[in-house]
């Protein structure tokens, strides 16, 4: 089973990912810091402070809130993304999960530190029968876009 813990690096404590309704798909993830994601594209990682420990055969999907782009104009620059499993407690940042946003207003959009900030999923996936890994003895040695590295 998957569990939700904080990064080694925060000694206070934080809101950990919940569901808001006993029906709700997602947990909600809430900002760690108060943060200002600039307008005009540029891109903005916004920290939660969490790391995620799953099964081998699972992932968090983040996805953005539904209100974000109306209330608060921020969209998800890869419009969803995926965490692996061996993300966590990756050396570069401990596995810490952040949402990657751009701002639609040219000004800018704020967001204050324990604003719900987006959602995550937790699913299990499930590998092709012919499956073939680029390099199958490969391990994460980082964190965002660690995979592409050469």
């Amino acid at each position: 089973m998957a569990k939700f813990e904080k990064v080694s690096r925060i000694e206070e404590d934080i809101k950990l990912p919940e569901r808001s309704t006993k029906y709700s798909a997602g947990y909600d993830f809430f900002a760690l810091e108060d943060q200002l994601v600039p307008g005009k594209g540029a891109v903005t990682y916004v920290k939660t402070g969490v790391k995620i420990k799953m099964a081998e055969d699972e992932f968090l999907m983040l996805c953005n809130r539904s209100s974000n782009p109306k209330k608060k104009e921020l969209i998800l620059m890869n419009g969803v993304g995926i965490v692996d499993s061996d993300y966590y407690n990756n050396p570069d940042n401990d596995g810490e999960i952040c949402f990657a946003f751009s701002s639609l207003n040219e000004t800018g959009s704020f967001i204050k530190k324990g604003d719900k900030i987006g959602q995550g999923i937790i699913q299990k996936f499930i590998l092709a029968e012919n499956d073939f890994s680029s390099n199958p003895r490969a391990e994460r040695t980082g964190g965002f876009g660690s995979t592409d590295k050469k």
